[in-house]
This record gives C-alpha cells, sequence and structure tokens, in this order.
C-alpha cells in the first residue's frame, strides 16, 4: 500500500504527498446520495455516572461554562463558542459517549444525511426538536464503524464569552477542536470518512503499509476528527484547545495545588504529528480529555498530507518521551442510540503499542540512519514512568 518512492522526505523526519496512499481491503460502499456538508465537530454528549464529580472538574477545575443544568444534565461550552453548548454531561449508569455531534452548513444537509445514512443500511433517526436543550432539527445515527454520530444545523445562540476577561482563568479553555475515535480497521474508516467530505492530514503507517492511524478534518486545521487503530469502535479522547502553551502549564499547576495530578495521564509535550502542544487528561469517570494547542492551517485545496513511520519515536512526542501503555489501550465504550454500549470488536491488524518498543517506556524506536543499526534507549533515559499500573 505504501510506496515511500511517491512520497518527498522532509527536514524533520516526515513524508509528504499530495494524497494519503490508504486503501482499505473490505470497503464501506459509497452512497449514490450526496453527503451532507459538514463545517465541523461541535459538541459530544458524554454520559458520566456521577454528575457532580463531572461537575467540578469540568468547570470548576476546567473552567469550562455553564450555559444551563438541571439534576441530569449539564450543558457546557468554551470560551469563544456561541452556540448553546460544545460538551453535554447527562447522568446515567454507564460512562461511554452519546454522540458525536458535527454542525452542517445548511438546513438541507440534514436531509442529505438521512438519505446518505439510510442508503448506507444505518439506524437513522430524526427529531425536529432536536435530542439535547439548545439544539433544533438534528439527525442521529449509528454509522457503518458502530459510531454515534449527530447532524445539526440550527442552535440557540449564547453570549461568546472571549471578552469577559474578568472572568477567564489561566488555563482557559477557548474552543472544541477535535474528536479521536477508536477503530479496528483504520483504513476502512479512512475511506468512509472521505466518502462523507473529510480529507486526511497526516498518518501514521510503515513500510509494509499497515495504517495505525490517521486525522481528518472538515475545518481548516489539522482535524475535527482521527481514527485511530484499537480495538473499537470506542472513544479515545475529546479535546479542548488553548491560545497558548502557558496556558496547558497552569492547568498542571493548578491539577497539583489541588492534589489532583492523578488526572494527568501524559503530557504536557508536543506532538510530531500535528506540532500541537497537547496535555491528556482522564475525568472522574476515566473519559480522556486533551488540552491542545498551536498546530496549523490546513484550508489549500493542495495541502500536503503528511505521513509518519511509525518507528519514528518524535511522532507522538517531539521530545521523545515513551507513551503510557494506558493511552494506547484505554478508551470509552460508545452507545447505540437507544442507549446501549456498543459491541467492541478487536484489531487484527497489528497494534502500535506492539510495533513500537518505545511504548513501554524502557527503550527507543529510532529508526537507524546511514545503515547504523538501530540504537536502544540510552541508559541515562531509562527510568521510572507513569505507566498506570506500578510495575
Amino acid at each position: 500500500m505504501t510506496n515511500r518512492a511517491d512520497m518527498t522526505l522532509t527536514s524533520s523526519g516526515f513524508y509528504v504527498s499530495q494524497e494519503a496512499p490508504i486503501h482499505p481491503d473490505n470497503p464501506i460502499a459509497t452512497p449514490t446520495a450526496t453527503p451532507p456538508d459538514v463545517l465541523r465537530c461541535a459538541y459530544m454528549e458524554l454520559v458520566v455516572t456521577d454528575l457532580a464529580a463531572s461537575r467540578v472538574f469540568y468547570v470548576d477545575v476546567l473552567g469550562l461554562y455553564v450555559t444551563e443544568e438541571d439534576e441530569d444534565t449539564i450543558y457546557l461550552r468554551s470560551t469563544e463558542e456561541f452556540i448553546h453548548h460544545n460538551l453535554v454531561l447527562r447522568r446515567g449508569p454507564i460512562a461511554a459517549v452519546a454522540a458525536f455531534s458535527y454542525r452542517v452548513r445548511t438546513p438541507e444537509d440534514l436531509d442529505r444525511a438521512v438519505a446518505f445514512y439510510t442508503e448506507l443500511g444505518c439506524d437513522v433517526r430524526r427529531s425536529a426538536d432536536g435530542f439535547v436543550k439548545g439544539i433544533g432539527d438534528a439527525v442521529r445515527v449509528v454509522d457503518p464503524l458502530g459510531f454515534p454520530y449527530e447532524f445539526f444545523h440550527q442552535a440557540e445562540h449564547v453570549e461568546r464569552m472571549s471578552w469577559r476577561y474578568d472572568l477567564h482563568i489561566p488555563g482557559e479553555l477557548v474552543r472544541l477542536d477535535h474528536f479521536n475515535q477508536v477503530t479496528p480497521d483504520v483504513p476502512r474508516a479512512v475511506k468512509y470518512m472521505q466518502d462523507l467530505g473529510f480529507r486526511v492530514t497526516e498518518d501514521i503507517q510503515d513500510e509494509e503499509g499497515t495504517v495505525y492511524a490517521a486525522w481528518m478534518r472538515r475545518k481548516p486545521t489539522v482535524h475535527d476528527t482521527a481514527m485511530t487503530g484499537g480495538d473499537g469502535p470506542r472513544m479515545h479522547h475529546v479535546c479542548f484547545a488553548t491560545h497558548e502553551k502557558h496556558n496547558i502549564l497552569a492547568i498542571c499547576d493548578k491539577l497539583g495545588a489541588l492534589r489532583r495530578s492523578d488526572a494527568i495521564e501524559r503530557g504536557p509535550g508536543r506532538h510530531g504529528v500535528s506540532n500541537a502542544f497537547y496535555l491528556y487528561l482522564r475525568d472522574p469517570d476515566g473519559h480522556r480529555v486533551e488540552v491542545y494547542t498551536q498546530d496549523y492551517y490546513t484550508g489549500d485545496p493542495d495541502n500536503p498530507v503528511i505521513t509518519w513511520d511509525v518507528h519514528d519515536n518524535q511522532r507522538r512526542d517531539w521530545w521523545g518521551n515513551p507513551v503510557v501503555p494506558s493511552w494506547y489501550t484505554d478508551a470509552s465504550l460508545v452507545l447505540d442510540l437507544d442507549g446501549n454500549p456498543q459491541p467492541v470488536l478487536a484489531r487484527t491488524d497489528t497494534s502500535e503499542m506492539a510495533v513500537t518498543i518505545g511504548a513501554d517506556g524502557f527503550s527507543y524506536t529510532r529508526a537507524p540512519e546511514d545503515g547504523a543499526a538501530a540504537e536502544e534507549m540510552p541508559e541515562w533515559k531509562q527510568g521510572e514512568y507513569k505507566l498506570g499500573h506500578q510495575l
């Protein structure tokens, strides 16, 4: 599948090409119906088991703004948002994701969504009054990969808080940036998302053509969602953006001051993929939340696709820090439209953690240069890493 001869190796160590050479062995059929015109990822609906604890985490610690709430549901938004919410926290018996929600360009795009997913044979439901507060006519589907998607156009407008500097905190979260989804067959997922109108910006592959992850966008940033190879369907993380690196450092300092450093799963650091500064947190139910800043513009039609070698130890962390195993293995369940957990299917392709020895925190995966033998992690870099389970 991968032909490195068709790519250009850059001075930064990754490859670029005009199209990512990702071709599934068992593609989802391309509908004849026109897909809905997706603008951006807009909100996620999370089911949490302890609503009060989740409110403390998302409001008191991370500083999201409460649009409205009742005894079972909290609607939250980030600083720059003008629609009703970016995150819904709903009390339920099992921690899971109820919806990955996308805004579409026109009301007619909801008709297109119905036709597109009906042709795919998916469970499709429509509510003229929306499925949650603040959202009008909406379509929810279980897509061919098993994920609960929502599409909407109409939304209630609320005050954008960008000018309320009196309320801002050092770790201000300014917008919802992206989702990340775990799926067993990344090429199959990529082809389906391309049919939906998404474009690949970056991916991770090996020389044999195995695809480990791909980043896809509708808005002109690195991604609105990513497909990560693993047992799925599951939700890897939901991501909010900040303006600067110092906002992320402030969140770490705040968590330390609150004696809640265990909420930090990975980071802070800088990704190779996306070039963004990052931090991964776990909420009280274990849902993973990324805080992210400083990726790059991708809106030109000839924006090159970046391909990273899976054995480049700087792909996941530009500084070469090991990836904690929980980041590869843990993810949130997703629900069907009746609220039942979707069955999780095992990945059959090799896993990124299995093929990158550096993932265990005690070795090194940088590819050899100029014919030299591959190096192991220097002794001085080995040590006690936060593995999630003490060795």
